[in-house]
């Protein structure tokens, strides 16, 4: 341990005390920033890291929240909140079986803990089902669930008063009349809703993973980030900017759903306008478009609620299609995530990758997804504990060895709904403004003409919605990790 003055110990306290306050107030950005001077003051204080790293589980730094939760431990083996936050950024990061590893250990250490054997009971329920499931998987490997549903036996009954597909198919008319069923809180019939995922996995099996999309020099061309969910706001920008149409294209870039409890109502809506403007309406696949995001964060729960465990099922075979990113004019390359671990990638090396899967956890398919930018220069391991940080001097390279102007990408709340990164050649664009309800950022998306490629901005606030609370659907296993 290090040598501590008398006087920094009680300067490190009193910083701890005011980043306590800004934690209760979910300033949760301020509270590390304050607890990481506390750290300096005195690295020798284990609730230290262990109260930044559930701030950092707040702002979905999952790998940072393993680190401190790990250098907790190290400084102080019988600090049983170190193990609970480690447990939890295992559990979010899908690593059930190391977080019930650091269950079993409090039970053991603490045999009289209710709190801590509910947990560990729990996390092995969870383990245990898992491994029943992937079980299953390697004996169904070969089934689709597209090819097992049958719509004729789906009757449509007399009382059923929503939105008709005409003829099989997604028309203007059945759009409108769908949203504003779902505003009213209604559901679409079975039937369609299975059709329209039938139709979309159809369409998206012939797309490549990197889709170029021309936009015409006059044109106005949209971006939208994370929407997760959160229907109301994505009805504010289609009334804020008018809706898709061939003359209004529109890229939504991942992270459709979880977390926000209107998943269903939002995935349909995206849904139906890629079947109805297939070359202008564009949708890329988001780090919670998988399985493992699904069944924690919300959409399988919701998906169960509203419809069945077998829609759920194929909405997984749906996602595994969804193109990884878009190449605009040959200038701009959108994706989820970020950029790379090596210098080398190139277009081509994305366009040949194997996208018809659940993310891997390293690897092109993996970076696009889950990587974010950084300001110091090089790489760094990811706060997420998936991907990379990349730095100002990684985009450059990248964007010098493909041709490309800048990169847009999504998958980080902004206070503003985006932010200007690596001297403007690295956007970010987050859509869904108070995001879960408790974050108070704005939401924004992007505009651009087709001649300029230059990116506008255009921010708001969020809207009322229903009382229904984020993360409703959640796997209940997670309101034990806090």
């Amino acid at each position: 341990m290090s040598e501590v003055s008398e006087e920094n110990s009680k300067k490190a306290e009193d910083v701890k005390s005011e980043a306590n306050e800004y934690f209760n107030k979910q300033q949760y950005d301020q509270a590390i920033d304050l607890y990481s001077k506390a750290i300096e003051l005195n690295p020798n204080v284990a609730i230290y890291y262990g109260n930044r790293s559930l701030a950092y589980l707040r702002t979905e730094c999952f790998g940072y929240a393993l680190q401190d939760a790990t250098k907790a431990l190290e400084l102080d083996k019988t600090y049983v909140k170190g193990y609970y936050r480690r447990a939890s950024a295992y559990m979010s990061l899908g690593k059930f079986k190391l977080a019930l590893k650091d269950y079993e250990t409090v039970t053991k250490t603490r045999p009289n803990d209710k709190d801590a054997k509910m947990k560990f009971t729990e996390c092995q329920k969870m383990v245990t089902m898992l491994m029943f499931q992937k079980a299953i998987a390697v004996e169904d490997n070969k089934k689709s669930i597209a090819e097992s549903i049958d719509l004729d036996s789906m009757a449509i009954e007399d009382e059923y008063s929503g939105p008709r597909l005409e003829n099989g198919k997604v028309t203007e008319k059945f759009l409108l009349d769908l949203m504003e069923h779902y505003k009213n809180q209604k559901k679409l019939h079975r039937r369609y809703a299975y059709k329209i995922l039938l139709d979309v996995k159809d369409y998206l099996e012939k797309q490549p993973t990197l889709v170029d999309v021309t936009i015409p020099s006059e044109s106005k061309f949209t971006v939208c980030g994370d929407i997760h969910g959160q229907f109301y706001d994505l009805m504010n920008i289609f009334q804020l900017n008018g809706l898709p149409s061939t003359t209004n294209p529109y890229l939504f870039n991942g992270d459709f759903v979880d977390r926000g409890s209107f998943s269903v109502e939002c995935i349909f809506t995206l849904f139906g306008f890629k079947l109805l403007y297939p070359n202008h309406f564009f949708m890329a696949r988001g780090n919670h478009e998988s399985a493992n995001m699904n069944q924690m964060y919300g959409f399988e729960g919701e998906v169960k609620a509203k419809y069945t465990a077998q829609m759920a099922d194929l909405f997984t075979e749906v996602y595994n299609w969804l193109p990884l990113c878009h190449l605009l004019n040959n200038r701009v390359l959108v994706m989820h995530g970020g950029l790379f671990s090596v210098d080398t990638v190139t277009l081509d090396e994305i366009r040949k990758t194997d996208r018809n899967r659940q993310p891997p956890e390293e690897g092109i398919m993996c970076e696009l997804l889950w990587s974010d930018p950084m300001p110091s220069l090089g790489r760094a391991p990811s706060k997420r504990g998936v991907g990379v940080q990349f730095g100002p001097d990684v985009t450059k390279k990248f964007l010098e060895r493909n041709k490309l102007d800048y990169v847009i990408r999504s998958h980080e709340v902004k206070a503003d709904g985006y932010e200007v990164a690596h001297d403007g050649k690295c956007i970010t664009v987050f859509s869904a403004p108070n995001y879960c309800d408790s974050m108070g950022n704005k939401g924004a998306f992007i505009t651009m003409q087709g001649h300029t490629m230059e990116p506008k901005f255009t921010t708001y606030e969020a809207v009322p919605h229903p009382p229904v609370k984020p993360m409703a659907y959640a796997n209940s296993i997670l309101s034990l990790f806090s």
